[in-house]
């Protein structure tokens, strides 16, 4: 007699690999070939596993009966999930460029590194305003609101008014 509930168990915990013309899931993502809401063709959605939404959606080809998509392979998957992967890091990137700002300012012959960090918490968002000094030690931090705006007049001002929290 065999166990089959430890193989049940096992398949709950982590995907099975799928691969099937229209569907394949594998290595953390899934491809699904969907109908192209824009027109008469078909188009491919890549999702992450666990997230909610795509992180990539493209068009698919025809297969060669010009009705039905051409079938999902492992080579099309390979590029899907690079593609996918590119668009997650692209982004990724973006939002840390937008989350988090540095630049440097002059103050009495000193060199002070000023860093914005902004939190987006839903109920509670901020943002941090860090000043360093030439040698990387932290000389002032205060909490200001997550839509201030870090440019090289309000540092070189906050740095000047003695690192009080901007108005």
């Amino acid at each position: 007699m065999t166990d089959t509930h430890h193989s049940e168990t096992d398949a709950a915990s982590a995907p099975e690999a799928l691969h099937e013309d229209r569907l394949w899931r594998d290595n953390g993502w899934t491809a699904r070939i969907i109908k192209n809401e824009d027109d008469d063709g078909w188009a491919v959605e890549m999702i992450k596993d666990g997230e909610a939404e795509p992180a990539l959606v493209g068009p698919w080809t025809m297969g060669r009966d010009k009705k039905n998509p051409k079938p999902l392979d492992v080579a099309a998957f390979n590029t899907l999930v690079k593609t996918a992967s590119e668009v997650l890091r692209r982004h990724e990137q973006q939002l840390h460029a937008q989350l988090h700002k540095r630049l440097t300012v002059e103050s009495g012959g000193e060199t002070v590194e000023v860093t914005l960090d902004i939190v987006p918490d839903e109920d509670d968002p901020y943002a941090t305003l860090t000043a360093f000094g030439p040698l990387g030690e932290q000389l002032a931090q205060v909490k200001v609101a997550p839509h201030f705006k870090l440019n090289r007049t309000s540092a070189a001002s906050w740095v000047e008014n003695e690192f009080r929290r901007p108005g």
